[in-house]
């Protein structure tokens, strides 16, 4: 080996710190005492966290710059997407009940590199999620108001016209933002019935808006004469479901929530299933009166759905609207500020993320550190970047998160599971008919027939087959993405690509599906495994692949940020690289024992303090 170079050991025992999976320890008592929350629970929270979000702040944009009536088609796809990605965050919420959500199952299954940048992406999707809930908050305000807010602030302050920032700075989302985290770090809370009043107004007033919105519908408005049912074509519609995954994303707080669930293998998954489907109905059908009631290029994108009854001459109807959007927007907002504690926290008691954001004060009860400095980058946001850059960084960090969680699913399936001692005795993870054949193994009646995938050892295949179907995806989606409008592929060029990737796609996906699997009897599973998460995937990067170049730059640089978080911090003081040096010195320690007697002490090694601490039991 060419000198300098690092050996191929320390290369793979570097690869192995990457892609250490997390050891769940035993749940407390406390833990099992909290276990209150039944279906409904959890379906009300899911439908709380999500609903409004798009329905009463994407849908004039998305109609009138994106799709036009073909908005409800948009917002069909994005629930697709969300409920494929739901299926999957309810089998791994169905086996690990845990706090922490996507960044705790990424941690189990995937390994800790991959489960840093989840939990970075999680952090960010807070912070710009909030910055957007309270730009909308204050352009809801701004129009009660006719535009009275914006027009003193640019008479007073003045405007730019720099691209993805804001016209003018937006103070009053700021300030909205630094007193709801005031709010949080002095240890404020919402309680569960002042929540639930929230969600029943919202739910009122979204009914009367479909009832009274059929009722003034007026089908000429999707006629050829108004521009027609999809006036962008399909590109526009697929830019809208992109656009629309914002619509759906507050459902992961039902798979944050599963270890308070009274059942989480049953519950959870109905809670997930029922809140997006419930979310979905919502918004199509919300989507597709406002369409009816008035033109969609007459649309005001700020404030859609009252602007829509108050041109009809229902100005009353709007004011409903308007209160019953404020209260959605009040309930996410404080969502997403209360959900930030718990991932920083997570991050940090794992040691992956520093330990002074998460010093929880005795008095708050909150990490009050993380909580300001955060709350102070939410209001930043909030004051200078434009509404529709802030919607499309959080979908982009939404479909990344959702493509991770598919992955670990078919990782999951194909992986032989753990020892029954090292795993969490509340989950149900070994609990998994044993058969002759581990997964990862070619399943016995196709040996025959694939004879060279046979000699691979067990899971070996499958690793390679999921790397590939990832790369196709990625290839396939580029194709249709940007074959005719970035790359200029001739016509043979972009045939002769498009099928090459599919075909692919689909022999990887059928050289996956020809391995075992994990079969568990007691909790939910995908169906249809790798066939569901292999769309969910394929799904998710085409929808990123719509958004701007500008997100995705803004994305690159929070991702290359965390990166070096991680490689200057975390990988060193993480909790289970501390547990890997503990038992490295445990080692050492018996090693040291069976040194002959013959052995001077000048020979033997000087033992560190606490050498023969064993590591922490699973």
């Amino acid at each position: 080996m060419a000198p300098g170079l690092p050996s191929t050991a320390s290369v793979a025992r570097f690869c192995q710190k990457l892609n250490r999976l997390k050891t769940l320890e035993e749940p407390t008592t406390e833990t099992s005492l909290r276990r209150h929350l039944t279906t409904l629970d959890l379906i009300l929270l899911g439908v709380g966290a999500t609903v409004g979000l798009g329905l009463y702040m994407l849908t004039g944009t998305v109609a009138k710059e994106m799709a036009g009536p073909a908005v409800l088609v948009s917002f069909g796809v994005a629930a697709m997407a969300s409920l494929l990605a739901a299926l999957c965050y309810a089998e791994l919420a169905a086996r690990v009940p845990r706090k922490g959500s996507s960044y705790l199952f990424t941690y189990v299954f995937m390994g800790e590199l991959w489960a840093f940048l989840v939990g970075w992406i999680l952090l960010i999707q807070c912070i710009v999620g909030a910055a957007a809930m309270a730009r909308f908050w204050s352009s809801y305000l701004d129009a009660i108001f006719s535009r009275s807010i914006s027009s003193f602030t640019k008479a007073h302050v003045g405007t730019w016209q720099v691209p993805y920032l804001a016209q003018y700075p937006d103070f009053l989302a700021a300030g909205i933002l630094l007193l709801a985290s005031a709010f949080v770090s002095c240890g404020g809370r919402v309680s569960s019935w002042l929540s639930h009043t929230f969600l029943a107004i919202s739910l009122a007033i979204i009914l009367f808006i479909i009832i009274l919105g059929f009722v003034l519908a007026h089908p000429h408005n999707w006629s050829a004469e108004e521009g027609g049912f999809a006036p962008f074509g399909f590109s526009g519609i697929m830019a809208g479901a992109a656009t629309c995954i914002y619509g759906f994303v507050g459902f992961v707080a039902v798979a944050v929530s599963s270890e308070e669930a009274q059942n989480p293998k049953r519950s959870v998954p109905m809670a997930l299933a029922i809140s997006v489907t419930l979310v979905a109905a919502a918004n199509i059908l919300a989507s597709t009166v406002l369409t009816l009631m008035v033109p969609w290029h007459s649309l005001d994108p700020d404030w859609a759905l009252p602007d829509a009854f108050h041109q009809r001459g229902y100005s009353w109807a709007a004011f409903i609207v308007v209160a019953g959007a404020i209260c959605a927007m009040n309930t996410v907002l404080l969502r997403y500020i209360f959900f930030l504690p718990h991932i920083i926290s997570a991050m940090a008691a794992d040691g992956l993320f520093f330990q002074v954001f998460a010093h929880v004060y005795s008095r708050m009860k909150v990490p009050v550190v993380g909580i300001l400095v955060f709350g102070f980058l939410m209001a930043f946001l909030a004051l200078l970047v434009e509404l529709e850059a802030l919607v499309q960084f959080r979908c982009i960090c939404a479909l990344l998160t959702y493509t991770f969680v598919a992955t670990s699913i078919i990782m999951l399936r194909f992986r032989k599971s753990p020892p029954a001692s090292s795993q969490d005795p509340g989950s149900p993870l070994g609990t998994e008919q044993t058969s002759a054949s581990e997964p990862g193994q070619l399943q016995p009646a196709l040996r025959p027939y694939l004879r060279f995938l046979d000699g691979c050892r067990p899971g070996a295949a499958v690793a390679w087959a999921l790397g590939v179907l990832v790369s196709s995806a990625i290839t396939l989606d580029c194709v249709l993405v940007f074959g005719d409008s970035v790359l200029h592929l001739p016509p043979w060029g972009y045939t002769l690509l498009l099928l090459l990737s599919s075909a692919t796609f689909l022999l990887s996906l059928l050289v996956l599906g020809a391995h075992q699997q994990q079969h568990c009897q007691d909790t939910f599973q995908v169906p249809m495994v790798p066939l569901t998460p292999a769309l969910s995937i394929l799904l998710n990067i085409f929808l990123m692949l719509q958004l701007s170049y500008v997100a995705w730059l803004s994305f690159s640089i929070w991702l290359l940020i965390g990166i070096t978080v991680y490689f200057g911090y975390g990988i060193r003081q993480s909790k289970e690289n501390q547990r890997a040096r503990l038992g490295l010195t445990a080692t050492r320690g018996n090693l040291e024992e069976m040194v002959p007697a013959t052995q001077t002490p000048s020979q033997a090694p000087a033992q560190e303090p606490g050498s023969m601490e064993q590591p922490a039991s699973p």
